[in-house]
């Protein structure tokens, strides 16, 4: 499924997508649901919904997918274009991430742990980003892009489980991304 979020913008002329940045995000804190991240990233929450939307109000940002606790995958923005998700970051020495980077949202939090079927899509994901832009070097969280900042997707994302999910990903599987 593709969602036109507003909140992009072009990459800097010959830049190429280098890194995934995996992030969790729930909305409100430790709600499951999709629909108000959907909101936010296509810049219509109500801020009126949940007393803690209030804080948002006025916040731009984006990501290139979502991954429901479902496994299901959801596109914001496209791949050649630049997602607003991570933010003030440093990942190898280069500022910037948003510029060279693709995102993905888990629907998580810090204290439950991710489901199978998001380690198995977002597995999948990465591995058909790969194929298509086989300058992509490295997978990572945001909290080691923007350490004083993020946490996600922190400890509950269990990177061996990930790395097993990666290797275990049939060819067949396959999505479409824009």
């Amino acid at each position: 499924m593709f969602l036109a979020s507003p909140h992009y913008n072009e990459r800097p002329k010959g830049m190429l997508i280098e890194l995934i940045v995996l992030h969790a995000i729930s909305l409100p804190e430790h709600y499951f649901g999709q629909e108000h991240i959907s909101d936010l990233f296509m810049g219509v929450l109500d801020h009126q919904a949940h007393n803690s939307f209030e804080s948002l109000q006025g916040l731009r940002v984006s990501s290139h997918f979502l991954i429901t606790r479902q496994g299901q995958v959801v596109q914001f923005v496209p791949c050649q274009k630049s997602a607003w998700h991570a933010g003030i970051s440093e990942w190898r020495g280069r500022q910037q991430c948003n510029d060279f980077s693709l995102g993905i949202e888990m629907i998580g939090d810090e204290k439950q742990p991710f489901t199978l079927q998001q380690y198995q899509s977002c597995a999948v994901l990465c591995q058909q980003l790969q194929k298509a832009y086989p300058t992509i070097c490295d997978i990572t969280g945001h909290q080691h892009i923007a350490p004083s900042r993020k946490w996600d997707p922190g400890k509950q994302w269990d990177w061996v489980l990930f790395e097993k999910q990666m290797m275990l990903s049939a060819e067949h599987n396959t999505l479409v991304i824009v």
